[in-house]
Order: C-alpha cells, then structure tokens, then sequence
C-alpha cells in the first residue's frame, strides 16, 4: 500500500502520533510519511519509528497532518496547495480552519484540533473541529488518528479556545499542583523522594478513581470527607482562599488568550 498519512514536522508530538498510530494499527510505518528539514531530528525519528519514511519535501495527494509551529501554518499550507492534498488534519494552536481554508483553496477538508500533552504517553485528551468542506467522514478520520494517543471528542470550531483553556493548557495546572504538594510535604518532614513517590502515584490514583467510577467527583470528594476530620481541614482552606473562582479564573484567562492568538 501506499503513503495513507504524512505529517508536517517531527517534534514531539508529531512523533508520538505517529508511534501511536503503528501502535494502535491503524497504520504500518511504511504508510507513513514525516516531512522535517532539520538532519538531527530525523535522524532521531528513523531510530525511534523505524521504517517511517522521512525527508524534507511533502508528497502530493497524500492526506496531510499539519504539526508545526502557528507562524508556519500559511507557508505549508500553500505548498500543500500546490500539492493537491486531499485533506489536512493541524495540530498548530490558534490557527482557524477558515485562514487554513483561505491559503488550500478548492474546498479541501480541513480538520483541527487541539491535543494536550499526554499525547506523549497515550493518555491524551483531544477536541477536534470541522472546517466548512469536512464532512462527518473527515471529522471521523481525525477522531482516529487522536484516538491513538487518548481520548477525542468532537466540537464546533467556537469552543476550541474553551477546550484550549480546559484541556489544552490543564495538564500545566497539575503539574503546578503536583510541584506545591511536594514542596509542602517536605515542609512537613517527608524527604524529597518520598514526596515526589506519593504526589505522583496520588495523583494518578485520583485521576484513575475519577475516571473509572460512576460517581460524579463531589460524590468522590465527600467519600474522602468525614466531619470535622483531617481532609475537611484542608479543603476548608481551599474554600477561604476562593479555590473554585481561582480555577474558573484561570481556564477563563487561557481561553481568553488562545481567542487573541486567533485573532492575532
């Protein structure tokens, strides 16, 4: 068979998606295509997806995923013009599928999404939106791609820059919690390893329980809860410092600024 995706930059993510991708089956490495102009990085690609095809040219008239950088959407999108690529999948914030629209011309399906992270381990959570030309098909074949790496779910354009605001920048909000709970156990007397040893597998532990369980997480919270016990004391300082309006703050401030690299 012949290329079936070829993807636009070898950085991190684009290299776990293709990992994913051979991973889950949905494609063999020699089904895949990664354009990347710099020789180092390709040639930690070719020991790290062995058998995946590189260099530093896109194809034509293979389905494209864009994965560079905001600033260089337009200049590949109008090389991919010239290419005839029959749809193209962006993985590059902030950039509308309309401005991706503009530059291929003749009503080429474009799909984007907004991935996180842990992408990088297979535990992503990713959105994806349709252009004016994608078709239900077009949304499901992005779904299949992201749905190598994690979770996907599919939204209207308007509410990427929400889900860059929950999801997209999330995983930064926990990892700022999971920096203060270490540093306020060693306060406590835990040594540093211990600390780290505990945050981690708690974190994942809670995030595992939520996930799994039927129960919404206030019912989870409560179950922890007993009155006038050792987590009602913690909590109640999370209720005096406003923790839910800090939090409703900050995913409203990071949608607020991918709006303005929209718009920008």
């Amino acid at each position: 068979m012949g290329t079936r995706l070829q993807v636009i930059g070898g950085g991190k993510m684009g290299e776990a998606l293709l990992g994913g991708l051979v991973a889950d089956g949905w494609a063999s490495a020699k089904q895949l295509h990664v354009v990347e102009p710099d020789p180092d990085r390709r040639a930690v690609l070719a020991e790290v997806l062995p058998g995946v095809s590189l260099g530093e040219a896109a194809i034509a008239g293979v389905d494209t995923l864009v994965a560079v950088k905001p600033h260089v959407v337009a200049d590949v999108c109008a090389d991919l013009a010239d290419l005839g690529v029959p749809r193209v999948l962006s993985i590059a914030a902030g950039v509308t599928t309309a401005a991706m629209e503009a530059i291929l011309g003749g009503g080429v399906p474009v799909v984007r999404v907004m991935p996180n992270t842990p992408s990088l381990v297979g535990e992503g959570a990713a959105a994806v939106a349709g252009g004016t030309a994608a078709s239900g098909a077009d949304l499901a074949w992005a779904s299949e791609i992201l749905g190598a790496v994690g979770k996907v779910v599919v939204v209207d354009e308007g509410l990427i820059d929400a889900v860059t605001g929950l999801s997209g920048s999330g995983p930064a909000y926990v990892f700022l919690l999971a920096e203060a709970l270490m540093d306020a156990a060693v306060v406590e007397g835990l040594p540093h390893d211990v600390a780290v040893t505990l945050t981690e597998q708690t974190l994942l532990g809670a995030a595992t329980l939520l996930r799994d369980s039927d129960d919404p997480p206030s019912t989870l919270r409560e179950n922890v809860t007993s009155k006038g016990g050792t987590t009602a004391a913690g909590l109640a300082v999370f209720e005096a410092a406003g923790f839910r309006g800090i939090v409703a703050d900050v995913v409203a401030a990071a949608a607020a600024r991918s709006r303005e690299l929209g718009a920008g």
